[in-house]
C-alpha cells in the first residue's frame, strides 16, 4: 500500500491502528517493523534489516489468541516518509517487495507521490489522504478539550482548522499551546480525577491567532487600501510606511503573502484579467522568497506591482 497525501492527515495513524487491530498487543512486535525517515534508511538497510525481516519465517500466535484478534499469515514493513528515501533505496525495496510478498506487506507512507520512483509506486495500491474536513476536525479538537478540562470560545475551534490548513496536527499544537497560554499546566493534574486544572479563562480567537502569527485583518486591510492608492508618488509612500511598518512588527513576509492573496483574490470588484496577472506576481515572489531573498523589499515589490495592475497599467 502506498498512503500519500499532506502532513497531519492520519496516514500514520491509520496503519498503526490497523496493524493493532490485526495483531494485537503481543504479536505486533514481531509481525511490523515501522521505519522513520529519523532511522537510518540507505540501501544497506534496505538490503539488511529490511530483507531480513521480510525474510523471516511468522511466528505463530500463542493458543487462544486468534480468537481475540486475526492475525493473518503475513508480517507489515511501514516505511514511513518514503519520499525521503534515496532512489537507490528506493530501487532495492523492488525485489524484495515481489519476492517476499507471501509473507510480508509493505505499507510506504509519504507526503509528495512524485518522490516515489514509478517501478515501487506501480506495485502498490494507492491511498490518497485529502486534508480533514472542517466537521472531523472540529469534532475532535473539541473532544479533546473537553478531556483536557480547556474551555473554547465561540468560533476557537474553527480558528484553529483555518490556521493550520486541514493540519489536524497542528491544530492540536496550537490548541496546546494555547491552553497553556491561558493557564494549563500538565504538572497541575487532579489526584482523583486525573484532569488538569486550568483556569476559567477561555481560549480565544485572538490567542489563537496570535500563536499561529496571523496578521490581523486591519493590518492587511491598511497594506490593501494604500495599494488602492490614486497617484504613483503618494502610493509608493503609503505602501512603503505600511510594509516597513509590518516588516518591524515581525510578520513573516510569507504570512504576509498567504493573507493578501486570498483577500485580493476573493475581491470581486477586482476584474478576472487582473487577479491573472497578480497570481503571477505572486508566484514570482513567492519562488524568491524560498530562495532566500530579502523579506522587506520582496513584500514592497509585491504590493507595488500588484496595485500597477490594479491601477490598470
Amino acid at each position: 500500500m502506498l498512503f500519500y497525501g499532506p502532513p497531519g492527515t492520519g496516514k500514520t495513524s491509520t496503519i498503526l491502528a490497523l496493524a493493532k487491530e490485526l495483531y494485537g498487543p503481543e504479536m505486533i512486535k514481531s509481525r511490523v517493523l515501522e521505519l522513520n525517515a529519523s532511522d537510518e534508511r540507505g540501501i544497506s538497510i534496505v538490503r539488511e534489516k529490511v530483507k531480513d525481516f521480510a525474510r523471516m519465517q511468522l511466528t505463530n500466535p500463542p493458543p487462544g489468541y486468534k480468537s481475540r484478534y486475526p492475525c493473518p499469515p503475513f508480517k507489515i514493513i511501514i516505511l514511513d516518509e518514503a519520499d525521503s528515501m534515496t532512489q537507490d533505496a528506493q530501487s532495492a525495496l523492488r525485489r524484495t517487495m515481489e519476492t517476499y510478498s507471501k509473507i510480508t506487506r509493505f505499507c510506504l507512507i509519504c507526503n509528495y507521490v512524485t518522490r516515489i520512483i514509478d517501478p515501487l509506486a506501480s506495485r502498490c495500491s494507492k491511498f490518497r489522504f485529502k486534508s480533514l474536513d472542517q466537521g472531523n476536525a472540529k469534532r475532535r479538537l473539541e473532544d479533546i478539550a473537553q478531556l483536557e478540562g480547556v474551555t473554547l470560545e465561540d468560533g476557537a475551534v474553527e480558528a484553529l482548522i483555518q490556521c493550520s490548513e486541514g493540519d489536524l496536527r497542528k491544530a492540536i499544537t496550537y490548541l496546546q499551546s494555547a491552553a497553556r497560554l491561558v493557564g494549563a499546566s500538565s504538572t497541575d493534574v487532579d489526584d482523583d480525577t486525573g484532569e488538569m486544572d486550568v483556569d476559567d479563562k477561555a481560549v480565544t480567537i485572538k490567542i489563537v491567532e496570535d500563536i499561529a502569527g496571523v496578521i490581523p485583518d486591519a493590518t492587511v486591510q491598511k497594506l490593501v487600501m494604500a495599494m488602492r492608492s490614486r497617484g504613483t508618488g503618494e502610493r509608493y509612500r503609503e505602501v512603503s510606511s505600511v510594509v516597513e511598518n509590518l516588516v518591524a512588527d515581525g510578520w513573516s513576509a510569507g504570512q504576509t503573502m498567504t493573507q493578501l492573496n486570498q483577500v485580493i483574490i476573493y475581491d470581486e470588484t477586482i476584474p478576472d484579467i487582473q487577479k491573472n496577472k497578480i497570481v503571477g506576481v505572486f508566484s514570482e515572489v513567492d519562488k524568491r522568497l524560498v530562495n532566500g531573498a530579502e523579506e522587506h523589499l520582496s513584500i514592497l515589490d509585491l504590493a507595488l506591482r500588484v496595485s500597477k495592475i490594479m491601477a490598470g497599467r
